[in-house]
């Protein structure tokens, strides 16, 4: 037997490791791996298209045939998005400066003012809490649509009456946001603050500690999973938030990236290849961030769901 032949299992091997793989592969372990197949990929496809396309010429996507790997790896789209010296310049660096504007604030202020009030809901005792915690949770049933027109309407006569323009002002846009996301945010931490125990706070109550002190340096470490959690759920909420930008906001320098994807889309002369590229740099960033952070999401959505 020569050297060559060694490197290749023999047929006895061959036949052990088929053998071997037929008793291991059940019909129950056959249709599991059936099922996760065909949900990663309805998962993963969709997302390798749009990078795909965002490489690909106008002709490639638009022709009869799907072309599943682009011919070439160009960067036309992304030069139209952030070269100011391309023809088609459409100054997405703008966008993405004014989305992080909104984004960042809204997940600092939703952690901040619901850490508070879900940790008077869940320690502090007062006439009507659980109404309150009640009350929060059926408030944000109720979908962002229907909201947005007493919404607007309620802020800009707050506006009129102060003296400030609602139109195009990102600070009132993030207060807009924390209409949506701060009351599944109370609801959240409500229910993480339950899970910590009462007589960790009390032994600092006894040292001397005060109540903000005691929120700062024992329930605040502890609580790192739901804030964590809390924080990327309403800026990804913010990130991709479309309907409140499209009624605030009309300058186009003061879009955000979801209403310049719009604006992209509409443009007269059509542009697929430019839009599979915008949606990339506005998905990559979010998608690191969950991949980054999942396990703290993990345990603060799981924290609080089963009592006892």
């Amino acid at each position: 037997m020569t050297a060559q032949d060694s490197a290749y299992p023999s047929r006895d091997e061959r036949l052990n490791l088929i053998d071997r793989l037929a008793r291991w592969i059940t019909w129950p372990r056959f249709i599991f791996a059936l099922a996760m197949t065909f949900f990663l990929t309805s998962i993963l496809f969709p997302f390798y298209w749009m990078v795909s396309s965002s490489f690909k010429t106008y002709a490639e996507i638009g022709g009869r045939e799907p072309v599943y790997i682009p011919s070439a790896l160009r960067l036309d789209a992304y030069l139209e998005l952030f070269d100011p010296s391309n023809p088609s310049f459409w100054n997405f660096g703008v966008n993405i400066i004014n989305t992080i504007k909104i984004a960042v604030p809204t997940a600092l202020i939703a952690v901040i003012l619901s850490t508070l009030g879900a940790y008077a809901v869940a320690r502090l005792k007062f006439g009507g809490r659980g109404m309150i915690l009640n009350s929060i949770l059926i408030v944000y049933l109720f979908p962002g649509i229907l909201l947005i027109i007493p919404l607007f309407a309620m802020v800009s006569r707050i506006g009129a009456s102060i003296g400030f323009d609602v139109q195009d002002n990102l600070v009132v846009l993030v207060f807009t946001y924390l209409a949506q996301t701060l009351p599944v945010a109370l609801y959240m931490l409500s229910n993480y603050f339950r899970t910590i125990p009462v007589e960790i706070e009390q032994a600092g109550l006894i040292d001397g500690c005060s109540r903000i002190s005691i929120i700062w340096r024992i329930t605040l470490p502890l609580a790192i999973p739901a804030l964590v959690s809390v924080a990327i759920y309403t800026f990804m909420i913010a990130w991709n938030e479309f309907l409140y930008a499209l009624v605030f906001l009309n300058s186009r320098d003061m879009f955000t990236m979801p209403i310049k994807i719009n604006t992209i889309y509409n443009d007269p002369t059509p542009r697929p290849h430019v839009v599979m590229a915008a949606s990339t740099i506005m998905t990559i960033p979010v998608v690191v961030l969950f991949l980054a952070l999942q396990r703290f999401l993990e345990e603060g959505l799981t924290a609080g769901s089963v009592k006892g």
